[in-house]
């Protein structure tokens, strides 16, 4: 059974990955208003990762007999500057969630609660390579700055990387 403090603590998690899908897919919608469909794939199966992480949480709560508590989710923004800015903002947030399960597992290990541990093993692991994947395609974006023809080049890459779903 989950302590109430790591109850909640996994609950305001589940918020947070889903306020980071909601803001993937503003990010989409920027993307999408600037025709870089992509980009916008990419954002998208970003939005649809993240709503993933937080049903894993939203199980193991369950499945440890807990109780899921959701919150409003904040609006995100709609402007987002230039290719590079979205990407600074990327890497950001993916920054803030690897901070975010950090203090999770430090929670949990301070508990004694190696189910818990175990758990955000995966997502340790997991933001390892978000942050990896987000700080590669910022330094492409600044690489090729604001060449109209390079951030073509760069769209047609993510879109391909992000697969031809969900378009």
């Amino acid at each position: 059974m989950l302590s109430q403090k790591l109850q909640a603590a996994l609950n305001d998690q589940i918020n947070a990955e889903l306020g980071s899908a909601y803001t993937y897919l503003a990010m989409a919608a920027y993307f999408e208003e600037r025709n870089l469909q992509g980009s916008a794939r990419w954002m998208r199966r970003q939005a649809r990762e993240e709503v993933s992480h937080a049903m894993k949480i939203f199980d193991f709560v369950h499945d440890r007999d807990g109780q899921v508590t959701l919150a409003a989710v904040a609006q995100p923004p709609a402007q987002f500057g230039t290719t590079v800015e979205v990407w600074e903002q990327v890497l950001k947030q993916e920054q803030g969630v690897t901070a975010r399960i950090h203090k999770l597992y430090a929670l949990a290990a301070a508990e004694n609660d190696y189910s818990t541990q175990t758990m955000l093993q995966w997502f340790i692991n997991e933001q390892v390579e978000e942050e990896k994947t987000a700080k590669a395609i910022l330094e492409q974006a600044r690489m090729i700055g604001p060449s109209s023809s390079a951030i073509y080049f760069l769209d047609r890459h993510l879109g391909k990387e992000a697969g031809e779903e969900g378009s």
